[in-house]
């Protein structure tokens, strides 16, 4: 018994903290990342696409992308990328440069308007399939319960077999 105590304190004292315990929050990274990351461990990539003057999308960082299950689905299942669709600074994915474009009131980056298929809407969120094809397309704000639904018919590839309606309705029974 002696032993097996000895064992945990010392297993405690050289994990690291971080190991111990969940995620709290979603390691979200750059679109500058996504392509060597997808390289090394090919997943779907789920793009949370922005702008700071977006209060649904303050909302959605404050609740739904905080929650333990929504945290835990993004970093295991997904490369999460956190994108601001209004981001001025020119880019290369794909072997394309992304460029800020003048237009309107604010502008938008090219990029947004090729995930979005030019309809800008913020928030919106779009899941890559790991050839990074476009699997679809989300809008607007979300609560945690509905998300974690959609992430797991994502993340598990049920939009190979069934329509999101259908699975939406085999898991919510709405």
């Amino acid at each position: 018994m002696k032993n097996l105590a000895l064992i945990i304190v010392l297993f405690l004292l050289i994990t690291p903290a971080a190991t111990l315990e969940a995620q709290d929050t979603i390691n979200w990274m750059d679109i500058t990342e996504l392509e060597t990351a997808m390289s090394k461990d090919p997943k779907p990539a789920f793009f949370d696409v922005y702008t700071d003057w977006c209060g649904w999308c303050k909302r959605m960082d404050a609740t739904t992308f905080k929650d333990p299950k929504v945290v835990a689905l993004l970093n295991e299942k997904f490369h999460p990328v956190k994108f601001d669709g209004e981001r001025k600074e020119t880019f290369t994915f794909q072997g394309h440069q992304f460029k800020f474009v003048a237009s309107g009131r604010r502008g938008y980056n090219e990029l947004t308007g090729a995930l979005l298929n030019g309809q800008l809407s913020y928030p919106s969120y779009v899941a890559l399939n790991e050839k990074f094809e476009r699997i679809t397309i989300i809008k607007g704000y979300r609560q945690t319960k509905e998300f974690v639904v959609m992430l797991n018919y994502l993340a598990d590839k049920h939009y190979l077999e069934q329509t999101w309606e259908d699975y939406r309705k085999s898991r919510t029974g709405k």
